[in-house]
């Protein structure tokens, strides 16, 4: 009882004590670096710490915004768990919103790629995000439109509940977003987007020289930090670059049965195309266990120990994977309750892959066009200046093993200008199969296909 009124009574100051800390920094330079730790703490179930001064974190460029993630906590301090899902609520509406978006998007980015694909819609959705809050005009709402909801107001502060809702560092169980800006030092941006970015989505804002190869590396060095070292891109230089949006999501949680590597054995994995690969899989027998039978797939998961789980979907012989991705047939297939509960007999190819993909012609099959139009573009909520989007890429890794998963993603937008068996499931995992990681309240985090488990 002691640490909760303790824990309710930082997580509660009032914004003229945190301006008041803000100032005495100032004027105590020597004691900065304790003090900004502290402040840190109590921005638990808050927006976010507002800048303290401009500082520097790599040579040619500079912090104008900086921001603290949420406190972490342990996987099983269901108190403070509770306390951040009641004070940070997401509505139902939203929810259905991403969901859709994952949906909608898979259908198109995953369409007949005939390789192994990892694609994260909650990454891309959150970069969009950031974009649409500053977009105006038919650039709004085309965006918004895409992101299924009314107002950059409403998608800014939903944003930011589901951020503190999903955001989980501990030992067991890591699901770790981030967002920020980097700015070109030429052009005047909006203090407003800039605050909006900090506050809602805990983006830090940079000022950089894109025509200095430093600030490419540094924001790759930027991505493999929030990535755990698992992503570690080659960026392109790009001198006509204005400004640049990123996001990485690094997700990692343990199987809450892991497999037993003694079971692993090598067996053969019927390719698409012809053919067939050798590779390991992982086995394991559940005498009883839910699961969902369509007319021409099986679908099963498995949980995860931090509220997660890894859904299999499985085409029946015959059929091909690229037959279930049509976006009615994908909602169909996540949002179906099971309808059998039996022996589950699991057969699982471990792989280890990562995906990269340039979205902007495939975001224009989906009816955002004015962002990417020279004429047409309106992000005026970001800077007066005339800007559009001219790249947005993703690139994604992961890997599944006896002990759990592991997957991290970035996406970059570029401006310029139980009950009794009675059934039975096989989830033979031998022939090209869709998944997906989903947390919390079936927020799919990444959905991919693996053609070949032995490609990497």
């Amino acid at each position: 009882m002691k640490e909760k009124k303790l824990f309710d009574a930082i997580t509660d100051l009032p914004d003229p004590m945190v301006m008041e800390a803000e100032e005495y920094l100032k004027q105590k330079k020597r004691k900065r670096k304790v003090l900004f730790t502290s402040l840190a703490a109590c921005a638990v179930l808050t927006l976010g710490v507002a800048s303290i001064g401009i500082q520097k974190i790599g040579t040619g460029v500079r912090a104008i915004r900086e921001v603290a993630f949420p406190k972490a906590y342990a996987y099983d301090d269901y108190d403070t768990r509770s306390e951040i899902r009641e004070k940070n609520p997401v509505e139902e509406s939203f929810l259905k919103a991403v969901q859709g978006f994952a949906w909608q998007t898979s259908a198109v980015f995953l369409e007949n790629k005939k390789e192994n694909v990892n694609y994260s819609p909650l990454s891309l959705y959150y970069a969009l995000s950031l974009a649409a809050s500053g977009a105006e005009g038919k650039t709004a709402e085309e965006l918004l439109s895409l992101l299924g909801v009314d107002s950059q107001e409403q998608l800014s502060d939903q944003c930011s509940n589901l951020y503190r809702l999903l955001y989980a560092d501990n030992k067991i169980a890591k699901c770790k977003i981030a967002n920020s800006l980097w700015l070109s030092k030429d052009i005047t941006f909006q203090t407003s987007y800039i605050n909006n970015a900090a506050e809602k989505f805990y983006a830090p804002a940079y000022h950089v020289d894109f025509a200095d190869k430093r600030t490419t590396e540094a924001m790759a060095k930027w991505i493999a930090d929030n990535t755990n070292g698992v992503l570690q891109p080659e960026l392109k230089e790009n001198t006509e670059r204005l400004m640049t949006i990123l996001n990485t999501i690094y997700y990692k949680n343990e199987w809450v049965d892991r497999f037993d590597k003694d079971k692993t054995k090598a067996d053969s994995f019927y390719l698409s195309e012809g053919g067939t690969v050798e590779c390991d899989y992982m086995n394991r027998t559940y005498g009883s266990a839910g699961f969902y039978k369509g007319t021409d797939y099986t679908k099963s998961s498995l949980s995860l120990k931090y509220f997660g789980e890894m859904v299999f979907i499985l085409p029946e012989e015959g059929v091909s994977v690229y037959e279930l991705l049509e976006e009615d047939k994908l909602k169909e297939i996540f949002e179906a309750e099971q309808n059998g509960y039996g022996e589950v007999v699991w057969q699982i190819p471990k792989f280890d892959f990562g995906w990269d993909a340039d979205m902007k012609d495939m975001l224009k099959t989906l009816g955002v066009s004015a962002a990417f139009n020279e004429k047409e573009a309106d992000f005026s909520r970001i800077t007066k200046e005339f800007t559009y989007i001219s790249d947005i890429r993703q690139e994604t890794h992961i890997s599944i093993d006896e002990k759990g998963v592991e997957a991290a993603a970035f996406t970059q937008i570029d401006y310029s200008g139980a009950g009794r068996p009675q059934d039975r499931a096989d989830m033979i995992l031998n022939r090209p199969f869709l998944y997906a990681i989903e947390i919390n309240d079936g927020i799919p985090v990444f959905i991919g296909i693996c053609e070949n488990p032995i490609e990497r």
